[in-house]
């Protein structure tokens, strides 16, 4: 009988996580869904001119590759990942409520920098409190991670209505509105049990620093990846510019995070090689930034729009399943971690490249993002035969 009493309870704690860890996903994508298409929106409103906006957003960025690893590690460490989700969500509310409050480009930009060292953080803490819950309870990671996509297009979208209702100069409270409701929900994260970390080999890394096929992956993902960069910054400034009106603007953003959930659902029923899916999805970011350039009717912008699926999602899909190719299980963390920094060493340096260029010729900006599109695409392919000949194995030590 004993046995028997301890089910609904085992099967309410999992219910409990999965639940808040849901919740969490939803509130915290909220935030992104609100401010990477509106954020510029804002700056400009105050007054902010092209290159500082670039320069601003490429912060978040930049502390993916500088203060982003060394957090993360911290938290771990000291075994309170939970514990750094919550500090980090609180931060960043307070944070963004300083933002808010600074209309100076340089005052802007040193607190809105404090803000991301504790905010970009946040998502890869949250993903490895998510794998320790799946580990434990026997859940599905997909599941889980689908609302958070789901609340970004509903947060886009609801920001989207507010700019046709509101100054767009109280964006920035959207903002803050939603980060103070994810602080709210990680007071919900259920405690899991520590679990310590093996000790790893001193040199682990050694073997993927030397491996041509890894760096062909993440310099390939890096600057597909990166072509989108443009888009994220200037693309509602231009739309705006256009005459769409928020809901509008927010609308097309949806059209593309739907467009990335459905490639991510279908993703296990891909039977082309991961280094095809990557190539693939670098022409299409070819192809979706030449027509963007060429300031498209609302029908093919919405068309282009879908695209994201292929451009984003393929790509990221054809990287994760090579890194898992290439990586031994236990290099996977510190492959990721060489991945993330490529990226966020790239998407900095295209950030703040991006808005010098757009100052100066506008939407010809999306034609500098194709050629690194191009460029991507043409570096996976050159490297297919490598990744497909050479796929690592368990027994040869990474």
């Amino acid at each position: 009988m004993a046995g028997e009493s301890q089910i609904p309870t085992q099967a309410a704690v999992k219910r409990r996580f999965a639940v808040s860890l849901a919740l969490f996903y939803s509130a915290f994508f909220a935030v992104l869904g609100t401010h990477m298409p509106f954020f510029p929106v804002w700056l400009k409103a105050i007054g902010i001119d092209a290159a500082w906006i670039g320069l601003i957003n490429a912060l978040p960025a930049i502390t993916r590759f500088t203060t982003l690893p060394q957090v993360a590690a911290f938290a771990e460490k000291r075994h309170a990942i939970r514990a750094g989700i919550m500090v980090s969500v609180l931060a960043t509310a307070i944070g963004f409520a300083a933002v808010g409050l600074q209309q100076q480009p340089l005052a802007l930009f040193l607190i809105y920098a404090l803000t991301c060292m504790m905010w970009t953080p946040t998502m890869p803490l949250t993903d490895a409190y998510a794998l320790r819950g799946v580990a434990r309870y026997g859940l599905d990671y997909g599941p889980l991670r689908l609302w958070g996509s789901a609340a970004f297009a509903a947060g886009s979208l609801a920001c989207g209505y507010l700019v046709d209702s509101i100054a767009a100069r109280d964006l920035i409270w959207v903002i803050v509105a939603w980060a103070l409701v994810a602080v709210l929900a990680s007071l919900r994260l259920q405690p899991l049990d520590d679990l310590r970390r093996r000790t790893t080999e001193t040199h682990a890394g050694k073997a993927l620093l030397h491996d041509a096929g890894f760096w062909a992956v993440i310099a390939s993902a890096a600057l597909i990846q990166s072509s989108h960069i443009a888009f994220y910054t200037f693309s509602a400034i231009t739309w705006q510019l256009h005459g769409y009106g928020g809901l509008t603007i927010a609308g097309l953003w949806t059209l593309g995070v739907i467009a990335e959930i459905v490639v991510f659902a279908l993703s296990p029923r891909f039977s082309l090689h991961p280094s095809s899916l990557m190539a693939i999805g670098g022409l299409s970011a070819v192809v979706r930034w030449i027509v963007t350039a060429s300031e498209p009717s609302l029908p093919l912008l919405a068309i282009v729009q879908l695209g994201h699926g292929l451009s984003f999602g393929l790509t990221m899909v054809g990287t994760m399943n090579l890194l898992v190719q290439r990586v031994s299980s236990h290099q996977i963390a510190r492959g990721q971690g060489y991945y993330a920094a490529c990226n966020g060493l790239l998407g900095a340096t295209t950030s703040i490249a991006s808005g010098a260029i757009y100052a100066r010729i506008g939407e010809g900006l999306y034609y500098v993002m194709a050629a690194m599109a191009a460029a991507g695409a043409l570096v996976i392919w050159s490297a297919r035969h490598r990744l497909k000949a050479h796929p690592h194995s368990e027994g040869e030590g990474g």
